[in-house]
This record gives structure tokens, sequence and C-alpha cells, in this order.
């Protein structure tokens, strides 16, 4: 990308909190469907298809992050943010007016590919205009708020579905998501054309292609009677993937620049984000089931089990925001990714007769490590990387996580469907020992992210910033010249101004 324009003052305020509209819009729409989808089903029946809803919409959205952080990077933020929000736009309007289910799964599916550039692509834009210092306060607002928007799903989806329709669950992202637009349209600028450049679509092909394979081989793993359909798809993904990365390496400019993997930054957040996105979908998918079946907790204290966490998430981020770079990215991960073992460890032992306030001080201390933890990687990896290749790198720390999340899930859940299979409806102390299991095994992996964390360059932020993020050498005015002697003119320097860092 080149000739971006860097803004400030109240164009750089629009924009942020157009990027912040936009991170919440994708943000919630993961968790207030939840609430609406009983009533769905119920309307328009196909209740075989329940899952679907929210696999397409995963699915669409995970394999569509790397394209769109490689088009911004070579094309400019902007039009494809915009393009990003008309496409989830579209899809919101469209599933509201579905009449059945695979209509439903369709549509969803169009709105997850547009959400898929949403959270990557604000993080770029927030890259763009704010200086390293700068960065990490606003990066921790956004983590902020993608926590709001996880507390409030639930419940907004709960009331707008009582009091208005299901429908107005999709609807109501319309007017919001005009709103993200215009502040985003109005306050940035595509860049200046510069020399025509080919998008890599053979790449892109072959990546959607081998993600799509590996989370549909994922989603069959320990399904009774699908385990040929799972070993077919993890070799079609293995196929395709090593295919993929003969042309990468080819390719004038890769969908995956596989050049960055070789720095030792890249590579080990890289490894952490994929047993980080596992830790976070763990705790996501089977702590209100701790609750509810181990437990023995109403579906109501299921549903509010994960706010301790999501609040200690919040809370952190804005104070990590403002620690990271004095402190550096690698104390920060791996005190965050400790916590994080620790969390799991206790969640390992809780019992019924465990107090409640014990199970929520773990979840606090979880959501802390892990919003220290992420909120790091995410500013250590922007920070490693050429400009050039910030859309990219941001995006492709997000999908390492998605991956990493929908494969610890599903390995996750073959243990839970092992204690399920051997006894039809397993009782409570069988149910409870099944899911210490997971989080012991969460542990573990947790525990190998910190190991991998050893590995991350240490060293201030300031440090370890690549080259075209550092302070660029003050540019001179335009001389002046003034009168002298003989007529002839002699330059007057003006003082000189100084390029902040980005």
């Amino acid at each position: 990308m080149t000739g971006q324009e860097r803004i400030g003052g109240a164009r750089r305020m629009a924009a942020t909190a157009g990027v912040l509209g936009g991170t919440f819009l994708a943000a919630i729409e993961m968790t207030v469907v939840a609430a609406a989808m009983p009533t769905v089903a119920d309307q328009l029946g196909g209740l075989a298809w329940y899952s679907w809803v929210f696999s397409a919409y995963l699915l669409a959205s995970t394999v569509s992050i790397p394209l769109w952080g490689k088009l911004s990077d070579l094309y400019g933020r902007r039009r494809f943010y915009l393009w990003c929000i008309g496409i989830f736009l579209l899809g919101s309007a469209l599933s509201g007016a579905a009449r059945s289910m695979p209509e439903l799964i369709v549509f969803r599916t169009l709105q997850g590919f547009g959400a898929g550039g949403l959270m990557p692509l604000g993080m770029s834009i927030i890259a763009d205009h704010y200086t390293l210092q700068e960065r990490g306060r606003t990066q921790g607002l956004l983590s902020a708020v993608w926590g709001i928007a996880s507390v409030a799903g639930p419940l907004a989806g709960g009331y707008i579905t009582a009091l208005l329709s299901w429908r107005w669950v999709f609807y109501l992202n319309i007017p919001f998501g005009i709103l993200a637009a215009v502040m985003v349209g109005a306050a940035l600028r595509d860049p200046v054309p510069g020399p025509r450049r080919t998008v890599d679509y053979a790449g892109a092909g072959l990546l959607m292609t081998s993600v799509t394979l590996l989370m549909l081989g994922v989603g069959q793993t320990g399904v009774a009677g699908r385990a040929a359909w799972a070993a077919a798809a993890y070799a079609g993904a293995a196929g395709f993937g090593w295919w993929l990365v003969r042309i990468e390496r080819r390719a004038p400019e890769p969908m995956v620049p596989l050049d960055l993997l070789a720095d030792r930054m890249v590579a080990s957040i890289a490894g952490i984000g994929l047993m980080v996105g596992a830790a976070m979908f763990s705790a996501i998918s089977y702590v209100p089931l701790l609750v509810q079946e181990g437990l023995g907790g109403t579906a109501v204290e299921a549903g509010r089990a994960l706010t301790p966490l999501v609040l200690g998430w919040v809370v952190i981020s804005v104070i990590a925001g403002r620690l990271v770079h004095r402190i550096g990215y690698r104390p920060m991960v791996l005190g965050g990714l400790s916590a994080v073992t620790l969390a799991f460890i206790g969640l390992a032992a809780i019992t019924a007769a465990t107090p409640v306030w014990v199970l929520r001080a773990d979840l606090i201390l979880m959501g802390m490590g892990m919003g220290t933890a992420m909120l790091s990687l995410v500013l250590a990896m922007q920070s490693a990387v050429a400009r050039r290749h910030l859309g990219v790198a941001t995006s492709f720390g997000q999908f390492t996580r998605s991956i990493g999340g929908a494969v610890g899930v599903a390995l996750f859940g073959a243990v839970i469907a092992g204690a399920v299979a051997s006894n039809g409806d397993p009782a409570p102390a069988r149910m409870l020992e099944a899911i210490h299991r997971v989080f012991g095994l969460t542990a573990a992996v947790t525990g190998f992210a910190v190991l991998a964390a050893l590995r991350m360059p240490g060293g201030r932020a300031h440090e370890l910033v690549h080259p075209d993020h550092a302070p660029q050498p003050p540019v001179a005015k335009t001389p002046r010249r003034t009168e002298s002697g003989g007529g002839r003119g002699r330059a007057e320097e003006r003082p000189r101004a100084t390029i902040a860092s980005t």
C-alpha cells in the first residue's frame, strides 16, 4: 500500500469510533443469535440444521480473514473495510428476511464473510494512525468493546426476541452498521494509486479450500459413524495445504507471505496463537457446561457464568494497554499465559462443594490473563513486521487463534463425547470428571504456550520495532529566500517538522 495518509484530530477520533462500532457488531453477532435460535428453530423448522447457523458464520468469517488482510495491504484499508461492513449488513438484512433454515444458513455465511474483515482491518486501521505509545491504549479499548459485546449479546438477543421478533436481531445491525461505515468512510482516504499489483487469487482459493476442509474435518471428529468423512477432510486439507505452500513460494504477492514465518517473533506468536485460541474457546464452550451439568446450576446461571471472565478481560485490557510499552511484550505474554494456566488448573479442581466466589475469582484471573496475553500478542505482531505486511500480519494473528479454537473445541469435545457415549445419560459426577479432564488438558496446552512464549525476543517494545515503524528523519519545509546583497537570494531554513512514528 502506498501513499497512506496519516490522520489526526477529529478525523482520527471519527475513524476510531467507526472501528469500535464495527468491532462491536462483529463481536456481538457471535452471541446475540444464540438467544434467538430456539425461537428461530420453532418458527422455521429444520432443527437438524440448528448448529449450521453458527458453524456457517464461523467458517466464513475464519476463511475470509487472510483475504481481507492481504487486500487491504495492497489497496488500502478504507475501501475494504467499507466492503466488509456492506457485505455484513447485506447478510444481516437477508438473514432477517429468511423463510427457512437453509436460507438462513446461506445468508449467515454471507454475513460471516463480511464479518471476517471487521476485526483485523479495524486493528490495522488503529495501527496505521496511532503511534506505538498510543496503540496499546487504543487496542486495549478494542478488546474492552469485544468483551462488553460478548456479555451484552445473549441478554440483548433475549430481550429483542421477546419484545420485537427474532428477525430484529439481524435488522438492528443495519442502522448501527451504516453509522460506523459513514464515520470510517468520511474520516479515511484511499491511498494514492501505486503500480498495479497482482492479487494472489490462486493462493486465496487454496487457502480457503484447505481451511474449510480442516474445519469440516474438525466438526466431524468424535461424531459416531463420521470417522471416514473426517479422515477424508483432513487428507484433503493436507493436500491443498501442500499445494498452497508450493504456490506461495513463487507468487509475487503471496496471500500468506511465508518469509514472515522466518521471523522469530512472528513464528512464536503464530504458535502461541493456536494454543491461546484453543484455551479461549475451551473456556467459552465448557465453563457454562461445568456450571449446568457438572455443578447442577440452572440455565440462567450457566449463561452468566462467563461474566467474571469477560469483566476481568475488559478491565485488564485498559491497564495492559498502558503497561505493555514500558514492560515489553514477552513479560506480559508470560504473565498472562501463566495466569491462564493457573486458572485452568483451578477449574479442574472445582466441585459442587466449592464456594461460588472461588469459581468467580478463578474466572476473573483467567480473563485478566487472556486479556493481557492476547493484547500483547496483537501489538507484538504489528510492531514486528513491515508496514506493507501490517494487514496480513494482523489478520494472520486472528486467523491462528480461530483455527486453534476450532481444533481445540473439537478435540476437547471428543473427551466429553466419550463420557456420554459410555452412558447415554451420564451422572453429574461422571460429567464433572470429563469436564475436569478437559480443563486439565487445556492447562497443559497453555503450559506449552508459556514455553513457546520464552522464544519471543526480549526487550522493551521500542527496541523490537521494525524499522518501518521507527521515527522518520525530520523533513524540512521548502526554504524561504531572503534578499541579500547583489540581488542574490540566500536560503533561510525554517524550523523542521518531525513526523510522528506509527
